[in-house]
């Protein structure tokens, strides 16, 4: 079976990239309550079962790969099981920490397997750690949703003793591999490719956010990770203004986060990547695999826009991507004729993503609290990504940046700059975009009182000709003044300022004489 698109490009940048683990899907859950393992193990073994994608394995031959789907799979809790009760509670505490560290970026062999795997951490009688690791090529977001809702379902029925009673299923992803290799092909294809030739022609190389660091020869992937909110009273008035102007909120978060972008970096010309689902046929829904395709998102600013002139061409453009949204992102890259580099990804360097809160799916396990057991994935595939995301009373904003190129301070000045600018937005959106507020109070405190307080106390009892004086006499040889590729040392200011003086008191200037100095800058200007 032929890899489709997607797993094409993963596969080839796994041989690129070689026991990285670049592309793992982390998953850590706290399990608090009556756990039933058996009722676990089964219902995961049941999911592997019914959905091949999470038991197939790319073997290749003569560097072709193919699907290889393993007749059967199954996951033991007990030969993953880490007990770790007899460990003091800050102990426990540092040791699941280093445990699901060591999974997140423990990599996979795509030609062996198994693309999933399973770390089960016992922490006391009432309490467990459930960690799952998968690799993409076998799973996306998506996927992650239909593997938490079915998983619901299946512990539950069997911790009851039932059957379950999921429908089967109609096809599976191997099915959509062949389908979609077939069909995205000749004119399908050209049709769909002229759009994109169209859209992308001539985008810059690069997003050129200013960076505090210069960008290494090759992309090491190293990154981290800043979560911020959007309060209550921000994310109603974001509904509103996205009600006003028939635009998703998603459409909403990406202009403002656009208008970030091209007031950082001054060009008027910015692509960002954003994800999609690529399930708008009903036989996929339902599916876990690699569907998920990247959009290039071009928008152009002009010197006048205001946030509601932006927010329409993001409309437009988004929704005409949407329309041509069958083209996978890596053969888009194949057709244009874009610079590639090893040290920047080609298209776009910058993602933005959006989840809604009906999108999301939690575990809901019988007699279990189940809740996120959060831990650090030091890992950026872009050089910055935005994963907005919403909740009942707020909007979540996930920054993931590269630490090859920026501190940590300048991505949380830069989350204060988004907000800040998000709250001006909403305040006014018909103001032009320069106008919006970037700085936040105390940046602002800062550049207008704190560095202009400039006040210093000087002797009373002299001036400025005196004090100069003085500063010839303790450092005669140090520099004074420059200019280009001039300079005076003081002692040399001192007496070019002095034969000036004599010249000028021959002429017949006394005190209280008005000199008008009229030169350019230069050693000259301060001689005077």
């Amino acid at each position: 079976i032929p890899l489709s698109f997607a797993q094409q490009r993963l596969w080839f940048i796994e041989q690129l990239l070689p026991d990285s683990a670049l592309y793992n899907v982390p998953i850590a859950l706290k399990l608090t309550g009556s756990l039933n393992r058996d009722a676990l193990e089964n219902a995961l073994n049941s999911l592997i079962q019914r959905h091949e994608s999470l038991r197939t394995i790319f073997p290749a031959t003569e560097g072709d790969a193919q699907q290889l789907i393993l007749s059967n799979l199954a996951i033991n809790l007990t030969e993953s099981l880490e007990n770790l009760t007899q460990l003091k509670k800050k102990e426990r505490t540092v040791a699941v920490e280093r445990l699901a560290r060591e999974e997140a970026n423990s990599s996979f062999e795509l030609s062996t397997g198994p693309l999933i795997r399973v770390k089960f951490i016992i922490l006391s009688k009432e309490e467990h750690i459930l960690l799952i690791t998968m690799h993409h090529i076998i799973s996306d977001g998506w996927s992650m949703g239909i593997f938490f809702k079915e998983l619901s379902h299946l512990y539950n029925a069997y911790a009851l003793g039932k059957e379950p009673t999921l429908s089967p299923l109609a096809l599976q992803y191997a099915d959509f591999s062949l389908w979609q290799r077939n069909w995205l092909q000749g004119d399908v294809l050209d049709q769909q490719l002229s759009y994109w030739k169209e859209q992308l022609s001539d985008i810059p190389d690069l997003l050129e956010l200013p960076t505090d660091k210069p960008r290494p020869k090759e992309m090491t992937y190293q990154g981290a990770s800043l979560l911020r909110f959007l309060p209550q009273e921000i994310k109603e008035k974001l509904n509103q203004l996205s009600q006003q102007n028939q635009s998703s909120l998603f459409m909403t978060l990406l202009t403002a986060f656009q208008i970030l972008l091209y007031r950082y970096t001054g060009q008027e010309d910015i692509v960002v990547g954003s994800p999609i689902a690529n399930r708008h046929y009903k036989e996929t829904e339902d599916l876990i695999g690699f569907f998920v395709n990247t959009l290039a998102l071009r928008t152009t600013f002009q010197e006048k826009d205001s946030f509601v002139d932006v927010l329409k061409r993001v409309q437009q453009t988004t929704l005409d991507a949407y329309q041509h949204q069958d083209v996978p992102f890596e053969q888009l890259v194949d057709h244009l004729n874009v610079n590639r580099s090893l040290n920047t990804n080609p298209v776009f360097q910058v993602m933005f993503s959006f989840e809604n809160a009906s999108e999301r799916e939690d575990l809901r396990l019988t007699d279990l609290q189940v809740e996120p057991f959060y831990t650090p994935y030091p890992v950026a595939k872009f050089d910055l990504l935005l994963s907005t995301f919403e909740e009942e009373d707020k909007v979540g904003l996930g920054f993931n940046y590269s630490t090859d190129l920026f501190q940590p301070e300048t991505i949380e000045r830069l989350a204060d700059h988004l907000i800040e600018l998000v709250q001006g937005i909403v305040s006014n959106p018909s103001q032009p975009i320069h106008d919006l507020p970037l700085l936040t109070p105390e940046e602002q405190h800062q550049l207008l009182i704190e560095w202009n307080d400039t006040k210093t106390d000087y002797p009373a009892d002299k001036m400025i000709p005196q004090l100069f004086e003085e500063q010839v006499k303790k450092a005669p040889n140090n520099t004074a003044v420059v200019f280009e590729d001039q300079e005076l040392t003081y002692q040399q200011l001192n007496e070019r300022a002095n034969q000036l003086a004599h010249y000028l008191r021959a002429q017949g200037v006394g005190p209280d004489t008005l000199v008008a100095i009229g030169v350019e800058r230069s050693l000259e200007m301060i001689i005077g």
